[in-house]
């Protein structure tokens, strides 16, 4: 029996033990954080079925993908490459929106987001680059150019609606050419050019964005700004900005002066409010799996801010832990990319333990309010379609390096 259940959970038995606990988390927090959902729909147990079996599904593409040879991942990058530039055009052109975002395709029924599938992509992609074009010194001086040939043009396509996740993204990409020694020098050049480009953005959003926390009654107190408001056509630089409303107005809201509990404004920073209560009345051990009072007034509780729940209810232990379990997936990444003999799967694995541990910090660092609200969710945790199920084939993909890449031998691994 136990060697039948060995044979389907294949590879790093670590690593297998990290996603099992971040999937009962899931679980557990999910159905505790969907009492907007159950309330919504009348029904109790139905958001919390949904989400196990979307988790279920997940696993059964784990496994499925650590059966696949590592090798063979190297023949789907041009496939996959085109069906992430065709997907995040169609997005760009014809998305479903929710709010004032355009990041889903509808087909057949089902929803998904082209950037949880690019994501993966660039970092197979920028793996194979490294791993190609590596020398006795670290890696040829042109490794640079290809890599950004693969990424700039990703990035720009997904953050025209997701600025977030291709500053993530990029960091990764970034991250990876530091490991793949690419040369220092152009490391450095590449930095103050990103520099130069934030300043930009920022003040291009700045610039164009409008304040959304303007009182509306000032907004109508003449005719001439109610004919303002009326929707006119965009030029080229408002159409590639038209999320900078959104985005100006978060980081005004991080960057004004944290307001006294008596002067906070609970409709205006719901949020963030909320999640601030939720965190600071927590204590050490919490209040107990399903015990939250603020997942009740927390929107996207279940999703973008369900670490704040998962401090209420489990306190600073189990917001240690939690935090804890994805440093440990970051450093068995790294156990299994230094075990690696060939450099492409040790590059792979790098890179998607650093994609979904760049992401979880994203959102922990914004539950707690180290960072301004970016909508990323918690990966394996939040609960979720698209993203749950691709984070999935990405541990899959991990356990696929650990199975089947050549291993170094003892002397060599000393």
């Amino acid at each position: 029996m136990n060697k039948k259940i060995g044979n389907i959970f294949k590879g790093d038995k670590v690593v297998w033990m990290i996603f099992f606990f971040l999937c009962m988390v899931s679980i557990v927090e999910v159905f505790s954080a969907s009492s907007g959902l159950t309330y919504k729909s009348q029904n109790y147990i139905g958001p919390i079925v949904y989400h196990t079996g979307t988790i279920l599904v997940g696993v059964i593409v784990a496994i499925v993908t650590l059966n696949i040879p590592c090798r063979y991942f190297k023949l789907m990058t041009p496939f996959l490459i085109l069906l992430s530039a065709v997907t995040l055009l169609w997005v760009l052109l014809a998305g479903t929106k929710v709010g004032d975002a355009g990041r889903w395709i509808s087909l057949f029924g089902f929803t998904f987001q082209p950037s949880e599938i690019a994501k993966g992509t660039i970092v197979l992609a920028v793996a194979q680059v490294l791993a190609a074009m590596q020398r006795e010194d670290g890696a040829d001086k042109n490794t640079f150019k290809w890599i950004m040939r693969i990424t700039i043009p990703a990035c720009f396509l997904i953050g025209l609606e997701n600025l977030s996740t291709a500053a993530m993204l990029f960091a990764v990409v970034y991250l990876m050419m530091f490991i793949g020694l690419v040369p220092i020098r152009q490391l450095a050049k590449l930095a103050g050019v990103i520099i130069v480009f934030v300043v930009f953005v920022l003040s291009m959003v700045m610039l164009v964005g409008h304040d959304n926390n303007v009182e509306e009654a000032q907004l109508a107190q003449t005719e001439q700004v109610v004919e303002e408001q009326q929707p006119k056509k965009k030029n080229a630089i408002e159409k590639m900005f038209h999320r900078a409303d959104t985005w100006k107005s978060r980081i005004m809201k991080f960057g004004k002066p944290k307001p006294s509990p008596q002067e906070y404004d609970l409709d205006k920073d719901a949020q963030v409010a909320h999640a601030n209560i939720a965190i600071v009345s927590s204590g050490v051990i919490g209040k107990g799996p399903g015990q939250s009072t603020e997942r009740d007034f927390l929107s996207q509780a279940f999703s973008d801010f369900i670490y704040a729940i998962i401090i209420e209810e489990l306190g600073i232990i189990g917001a240690f832990v939690v935090m804890s379990l994805y440093i440990f997936l970051l450093y068995r990444c790294a156990r299994i990319a230094s075990r690696c003999e060939n450099n492409f799967p040790a590059f792979l694995a790098m890179g998607l333990g650093l994609l979904l541990v760049i992401q979880a910090t994203f959102n922990m660092m914004v539950a707690v309010g180290l960072a301004p609200v970016t909508g990323q969710p918690l990966p394996l945790i939040s609960k979720g379609g698209t993203s749950t199920i691709i984070n999935c084939a990405y541990i899959g993909a991990i356990l696929s390096v650990s199975r089947s890449a050549k291993q170094k031998s003892e002397k060599e691994e000393k």
